[in-house]
């Protein structure tokens, strides 16, 4: 009996209060983002003073983002379910000159009321054939020992 009391209170203790924060991305962005002056910044001061984008748009080349999420671990009655604390999303876009045209700061409020498009995109085509797949598995077989010679290289 003592020793499960013993156990018992050892787990309750090894549980700490004191949460745990996990972070990703950039830090304090919201600070960093008072020193972007717009029409006046380029690229490079952006790097140098943020480092370089968590990702770049596809479509245009001028369109920055950097990402900032923290999680907290909840309460142990939450079984440590993760919390999100802070899930900022800066978005700088540039003018053809690389100067700075517009920021934008999206934070975790502002993505509560994103609203989703629920519309798929449709093939114009369709390859789910019997005879696209011969001719794309012998292509693949063809292929095959080319990449086989350059990976040995």
């Amino acid at each position: 009996m003592r020793f499960l009391l013993l156990l018992i209170v050892f787990f309750i203790t090894a549980c700490s209060s004191n949460k745990v924060s996990k972070n990703h991305g950039f830090i304090s962005l919201e600070n960093k983002l008072e020193n972007i002056v717009i029409n006046k910044s380029n690229k490079n001061d952006i790097i140098e003073v943020i480092g370089h984008p968590s990702s770049i748009s596809k479509f245009n080349s001028n369109k920055w983002f950097y990402i900032e999420r923290k999680q907290t671990n909840q309460s142990l009655f939450k079984l440590g379910k993760k919390k999100i604390n802070k899930n900022n999303i800066l978005v700088i876009e540039f003018n053809n000159k690389g100067l700075v045209k517009n920021k934008k700061l999206v934070n975790l409020n502002d993505m509560n009321d994103l609203k989703y498009v629920k519309k798929i995109t449709t093939k114009e085509f369709e390859q789910d054939n019997t005879i696209y797949n011969i001719f794309s598995s012998l292509r693949e077989k063809v292929n095959a020992p080319a990449r086989n010679r350059t990976n040995q290289d």
